[in-house]
């Protein structure tokens, strides 16, 4: 992180020594994250090129974009959901750090457990309701509204996917802690 840890991501996390398959998921997840981290770069990348082919094929010859919007909105939108979970098992999303120098170290291992489970709850509801959005938009063959008509099921995929990822990266701090392993 550019600003160095704050005091309750200070620890460092480690695989849980006793529970051989919650180290195992921590370890697959860490690596899919980093692979998904590369693409996601690259896919933000492809989005600035596309964008900026959009301005100059407009501005020098005069084309029309009919593909260029949609195509920098779907990238980044993959880029965005994809990398969620990378970014929560950096501890890397936004969360108030008013209450962690006026807090033990006890507490703020029980306030950080308690948002992970709020977390959880909520980004569960929201990767079940993508899926659905996503099966509705592959079975009904919904696309876009543009000329270029892309499927949308792509986006909703990407979304339904990484927010998954994302609920898989939680419950692994929820679990961590409870099963005597270090808390990121």
């Amino acid at each position: 992180m550019m600003h160095g840890p704050i005091p309750d991501q200070a620890e460092t996390a480690s695989p849980v020594a006793g529970n051989t398959p919650v180290a195992l998921l921590e370890r697959a997840l860490s690596i899919c994250n980093n692979i998904i981290v590369v693409f996601a770069a690259i896919a933000l990348i492809a989005a600035c090129v596309v964008l900026s082919y959009s301005v100059i094929g407009r501005a020098v010859f005069h084309m029309a974009n009919y593909w260029q919007d949609e195509a920098a909105v779907f990238l980044l939108v993959g880029a965005t959901f994809m990398s969620a979970a990378y970014v929560q098992s950096q501890r890397g999303h936004i969360g108030i750090e008013a209450f962690v120098g006026l807090l033990s170290t006890r507490a703020n291992s029980v306030r950080l457990w308690l948002v992970d489970v709020a977390s959880f709850a909520f980004c569960t509801f929201f990767a079940w309701k993508s899926w659905t959005l996503a099966h509705e938009a592959y079975v009904d063959g919904q696309v876009s509204n543009s000329m270029w008509s892309p499927p949308l099921a792509i986006p909703y995929v990407l979304m339904a996917l990484g927010m998954t990822l994302l609920c898989v990266q939680i419950l692994l701090q929820i679990i961590v802690p409870l099963t005597g392993g270090a808390r990121r």
